[in-house]
């Protein structure tokens, strides 16, 4: 069975997420059922059938988020020793050396991977890249417009 890895903070969230569903989401869904039975005809119902389809969509999230608990190799950085080499979980900040940009990204797992909020999953190019480097690091990562030189001037664990 393959294991994926998740930070401490992914694996909590979706834990939070499927305790909603459990307790809040599919009990609604349930008396939303029972309400949309009492309107007569199930063939006709629309009330009736969105509510089965709702059902049937938190079902599936439900299964799938225990599945990805079961199989969830939690990393947790904060309490490791910070020896500056980048590793799933770091936070690292890298610049640009044509531009003097400077981005900071969090590497974290598939399903905690947000760029709007700077954290790429580990299986990016970018983290990809990145793994195993140390600070002032120079680093050439390929992206869609050619090959971006970075430097690596932090990496946090936290």
């Amino acid at each position: 069975m393959n294991q994926y890895p998740m930070t401490a903070k992914g694996a909590n969230m979706l834990r939070e997420e499927l305790t909603h569903l459990k307790s809040v989401k599919r009990p609604e869904i349930v008396n939303a059922i029972a309400e949309a039975r009492e309107h007569g005809d199930l063939k006709e119902n629309a009330e009736y059938h969105a509510a089965r389809e709702q059902q049937s969509f938190c079902e599936g999230r439900i299964q799938d988020i225990e599945a990805k608990l079961s199989n969830a190799q939690i990393i947790d950085v904060t309490k490791m020793p910070n020896n500056g080499k980048v590793i799933f979980g770091t936070t690292v900040t890298i610049l640009n050396v044509d531009t003097d940009e400077e981005t900071t990204y969090r590497i974290v797992g598939e399903d905690e991977a947000d760029i709007k909020n700077n954290l790429i999953s580990v299986i990016s190019p970018i983290a990809r890249g990145l793994i195993g480097k140390q600070v002032d690091d120079l680093v050439t990562i390929q992206t869609p417009k050619g090959k971006i030189e970075y430097e690596i001037s932090e990496v946090e664990y936290i």
